[in-house]
């Protein structure tokens, strides 16, 4: 929440914490939570902070819920590193999520992605298709 704090955003928002994992250890368990979670939220936009290694499997669990943009971003670099991608990645995301039509999408490194097709590159430190 600190990083939406630096923001400055001009619109209202809420935050709502569901879990403090490694991406590597969310399970399918925690994705029905995140699953039901969006779904029954009355936000028709709705921005999820993921961490990268599992990203993607979380936004195509997503693709089943109908009428809502939810957009999926994090950080190839921790917020808390000197260098690090959050503030950007999550800067474009807020953006994206206010014009694209409904659907999932992942926000990085400037580029939105299909969770489907989408697949996170260590030794480019980006997601690529």
């Amino acid at each position: 929440s600190a990083v939406f704090e630096e923001l400055k955003l001009g619109f209202s928002y809420s935050i709502e914490s569901l879990m403090k994992k490694d991406s590597l250890e969310i399970t399918d368990e925690d994705r029905e939570v995140i699953f039901r979670k969006v779904r029954e939220d009355p936000a028709t936009r709705i921005l999820i902070t993921h961490g990268t290694d599992t990203m993607a499997l979380t936004g195509v669990r997503l693709k089943e819920i109908e009428g809502k943009t939810i957009v999926l971003t994090g950080a190839m670099q921790p917020a808390a590193f000197k260098r690090t991608d959050a503030h950007f990645n999550i800067g474009f995301a807020v953006s994206a999520l206010q014009i694209l039509p409904p659907g999932v999408y992942l926000a990085m490194n400037g580029e939105l992605f299909d969770p489907s097709r989408a697949r996170k590159n260590m030794d480019l430190d980006r997601f690529e298709v």
